[in-house]
């Protein structure tokens, strides 16, 4: 149909008639597979938080990657009437609008956005009005001139000829207050404080050095640090005091991570970990408890010992304030990230007096998700989990004596399970792989979902590819795996390509995704398997590659697609193998092992242990897989891709950030090199500023800020794809 008609605004009962004609009509269409620019037109729905009058839903709706994907905040009724956007960014905001919260009593929202040169805190009164931004100013802390451990500038030599000196700055004699960039803040339930944490402002001498280009960066010596603030709030949520007085600094050393308010609003909980990469030596994380009366900080920060260095999250407060749950790392042996909850009974006020942790998931044969668990007035503790390909929530009993107990879902895919203070209802978002993500509430917990009304992610409804689980053995392991087929596949064997996901710590989920119908929709099945080292499966699975890279995970995927070739109609002689990161590096080890797939692509990939470790932002998760490399030169050799290069044959992809700190690209270059050298058929993309996520999410067809990188990649994928499984243009 044309769909211009549907663009024209009419009057009267003809608009009834005309909105109605172009609803029916453009659900009455058949639905397309999606194509590469349709990719740049998908938004994204995060964050679902039910007010507090339990009325309202607050949601994060980010801009499609052609629309520069910037977030902004919306809200929806949950009984009647449609979602309307809140906030909106001026032309040179790159980001949008961020970290949306409810004020306590629901008479505003709070939020981050960077206006002008600074990343402010705003707040937005749901009466109507504009958005007030909190002047928020503090002292200069970092004072070069004074730092007795920096290199003194370079001085003249003897004859006076001997280079120039480095300019020494001057401290004003009366510096003035310097305006935060906000990283971020919690508000306390009663509405009377603000926690605020910011990286410490670049002073007025640093910016003119910089500017002179006196920019020398001494590693690992940062003296900017995250620093925790404290600011009363009137009744209106002004700030009590003007500017500079208005925060108070917390005693706490820096960096800080997150902060989190007991319902009581009398104690704050706050992470600090320390400054400098001191966590690549291992976990570094501090948790303290603060206490905070009519006046403000009271006493000493406690550090909680009961709190391990790998906290990293996932709190949640009783509602007498006695008690909190936390994400740490397993007490199992397995790979950093593999994360538990846990329960600890905190200091009453003017104890030091700590419980002990109680253990919620021992044994549990999924893992930790991400999302806010939550106390519920049942006695029970309300946690997201991982369990194979789904994504749920669970009940856990306090004392971790019982096992979890399962809430009814009706999709696959249960993400952002919350309620508000009081429990009056709760929200979560839902999904399945024929099911695109929708926004839920029900008024009683495991109810059924009532769809709320959101924006449409798409322009149009595409499609959808429906999954099939897939199990097989592989070294006496139960391995799984999402299949998908294109309609082709009904009449004839097809070509397929095998997708290996991020990680090796991570895991596919029964999600609905643009970036499947597009691979299908060229006539390609899709394998996506979970090969061990997987999440999702418990921590004996994800801690079975350890010091065995590229072998029995390998050995895995081989054995997957040994299953679907010998079950479904696939084209063995049609074979490609992709993916990103882990997937990335997999492609790699793939590449020096065998020689049954056409095409090859690789993303953002590990080449060599050796490099990747001296280069890569942290090297705590690789240690944890084979140790130091210098201590253990036979076996990072054998995990790094890089040794098979010599047997190399099949034409290889490579697609790299060039800003990825995660996986360097010095990592894609070693591989490039290595296959020209062997005189296999390799190609590389780079694409500037591009760092490791982003470049995934663009991609795979989520929004991004960089408007074509995505889609280059794909036009290249499919290219590469076609040319090498012996295909015409489509």
């Amino acid at each position: 149909m044309n769909k211009a008609l549907c663009s024209f605004r009419v009057l009267g009962t003809l608009a009834s008639f005309s909105l109605s004609f172009c609803a029916i009509a453009q659900q009455t269409e058949t639905p397309r597979f999606p194509t590469s620019e349709d990719l740049r037109h998908v938004k994204s729905l995060a964050a679902p938080q039910l007010s507090p009058d339990g009325s309202q839903v607050l949601f994060t709706m980010t801009d499609a990657t052609a629309d520069g994907g910037k977030a902004h905040l919306w809200v929806v009724p949950v009984s009647g009437g449609s979602a309307r956007q809140l906030t909106y960014s001026p032309a040179a905001d790159k980001r949008g609008e961020l970290n949306g919260a409810w004020a306590p009593d629901g008479s505003a929202v709070f939020f981050v956005a960077k206006r002008g040169d600074t990343t402010q805190l705003f707040r937005l009164p749901m009466a109507g009005g504009e958005a007030m931004a909190y002047d928020l100013k503090v002292a200069p802390i970092v004072d070069n001139s004074k730092d007795k451990d920096a290199i003194p500038p370079a001085k003249p030599d003897a004859s006076g000829t001997g280079g120039s000196a480095i300019p020494e700055l001057k401290p004003d004699a009366k510096p003035e207050p310097l305006a935060i960039n906000v990283s971020g803040f919690a508000i306390s339930p009663d509405g009377h404080w603000l926690a605020v944490w910011a990286n410490d402002p670049e002073t007025p001498g640093e910016k003119k050095n910089k500017e002179a280009k006196a920019d020398a960066v001494w590693v690992n010596h940062e003296r900017h640090g995250e620093r925790l603030y404290l600011a009363a709030l009137k009744a209106d949520g002004s700030l009590a005091a003007e500017s500079v007085a208005a925060l108070k600094p917390v005693e706490l050393a820096p960096d800080v991570h997150a902060a989190s308010w007991s319902p009581l609003s009398n104690r704050l909980l706050v992470v600090t970990e320390l400054p400098n990469e001191a966590s690549d030596l291992g976990p570094a994380s501090i948790a303290w408890l603060i206490s905070v009366g009519s006046a403000g900080v009271d006493g000493t920060p406690l550090g909680l010992k009961a709190i391990p260095a790998t906290v990293r999250g996932g709190f949640a407060w009783s509602a007498d304030g006695t008690q909190i749950s936390y994400a740490a790392q397993t007490l199992d042996d397995a790979p950093p990230g593999s994360a538990e909850m846990f329960i600890v009974a905190l200091p009453t006020p003017g104890s030091t007096a700590e419980g002990s942790p109680v253990r919620l998931m021992a044994d549990f044969k999924g893992s930790l998700g991400n999302g806010q668990p939550v106390f519920l007035a049942n006695g029970k503790l309300l946690a997201p989990v991982a369990e194979g390909t789904h994504l749920a929530n669970r009940l856990f009993s306090l004392d971790g004596k019982s096992s979890p107990v399962a809430l009814p879902q009706s999709t696959p895919i249960v993400t952002n399970l919350g309620t508000n203070l009081k429990q009056t209802g709760f929200t979560w978002l839902a999904q399945s792989s024929e099911q695109p993500e929708s926004l839920c509430y029900t008024a009683k917990l495991g109810g059924d979902c009532q769809k709320l009304p959101t924006p449409q992610l798409t322009a149009q409804h595409f499609r959808a590819v429906k999954s099939q689980l897939v199990e097989w053995k592989s070294d006496g392991l139960t391995i799984q795996g999402l299949l998908y087929f294109p309609p082709e596949a009904s009449k004839d064997k097809v070509p397929l390509i095998v997708d290996v996901h991020g990680g090796p710590l991570g895991a596919w989920e029964d999600r609905y995704e643009e970036w499947t119908g597009f691979l299908v929709g060229h006539g390609w099945a899709v394998l996506r398997p979970n090969p061990r080292g997987s999440s999702a499966y418990g921590t004996k699975f994800a801690a079975a590659n350890k010091n065995d890279l590229g072998g029995g995970d390998f050995r895995d995927v081989m054995a997957g697609l040994d299953e679907v070739v010998k079950k479904y109609p696939i084209d063995p002689n049609s074979l490609a193998l992709m993916g990103y990161s882990y997937g990335g590096e997999m492609a790699g080890f793939v590449e020096g092992k065998t020689d049954r797939f056409k095409a090859i692509i690789s993303g953002a990939p590990v080449i060599d242990q050796f490099s990747e470790y001296g280069t890569e932002h942290g090297s705590w998760y690789d240690r944890w897989y084979f140790g130091k490399p210098w201590e253990h030169m036979e076996d990072a050799w054998r995990q790094s891709p890089l040794s098979g290069a010599g047997k190399a044959k099949t034409p290889f992809l490579l697609l790299q950030g060039e800003s990825d700190a995660t996986d360097p690209l010095g990592q894609a270059q070693e591989m490039y090199r290595a296959l020209r050298q062997a005189g296999v058929p390799v190609e590389m993309v780079t694409y500037p500023r591009e760092d490791h996520g982003p470049l995934a999410r663009g991609i795979f067809g989520l929004p991004n800020p960089e408007p074509w990188h995505g889609f280059d990649a794909r036009q290249r994928i499919v290219q590469f794809l076609q040319k090498n499984l012996g295909e015409e243009t489509k």
